[in-house]
């Protein structure tokens, strides 16, 4: 993280432009092509996650998904895309908002069947704390400060609060 006396309050596109990018892959997704110019860091802030991202003709950005969370939300700034929210698909271009609240909004996803790159700003909470949620493939990644753990939804057990409820009929109880 940068310092607060060495954070900056205005980017120019060329000093975006001349970030390095990260290059990323969803491990859910094989077609999933994604890289990004992170910016909280370099403004100072702690409490957004802010990125400039950029997905290569013919490829995908992570996986369909919803947070429990933090809110997202997306800009297109440059291309053409297709964005999958909910049971919808719709063509998005430059200008275009998406915004997913935490935890009731839709599932999303962005992918690129078009010849040029798509480029967007992407942002939301970092919380520190997340659970992203795969309704495709009934998986979700744990995301906390110090690691990422994936559930899969077939492997795991669904609890409630009941089952961890001691009957009074056990003896345990005493009056």
């Amino acid at each position: 993280m940068v310092p607060p006396s060495r954070a900056v309050s205005h980017l120019s596109a060329a000093a975006v432009q001349s970030l390095e990018e990260a290059h990323i892959r969803h491990p859910l997704n094989p077609a999933s092509d994604v890289f990004l110019r992170r910016l909280a860091p370099i403004f100072g802030l702690q409490r957004l996650a802010l990125y400039v991202a950029r997905v290569p003709p013919r490829k995908e950005s992570f996986l369909f998904h919803r947070h429990e969370r933090d809110e997202e939300f997306l800009v297109i700034l440059s291309g053409r895309g297709h964005a999958e929210i909910g049971e919808d698909k719709i063509e998005v271009g430059p200008g275009d908002i998406m915004a997913f609240p935490a935890p009731h909004g839709p599932p999303h996803h962005v992918t690129n069947p078009f010849d040029e790159d798509l480029i967007y700003l992407m942002g939301g909470e970092s919380s520190g704390f997340d659970i992203a949620h795969f309704p495709r493939i009934n998986k979700q990644l744990v995301f906390s400060s110090s690691d990422i753990q994936l559930v899969d939804g077939e492997a795991s057990e669904k609890m409630c609060f009941a089952d961890w409820q001691v009957p009074a009929s056990t003896g345990d109880v005493k009056t």
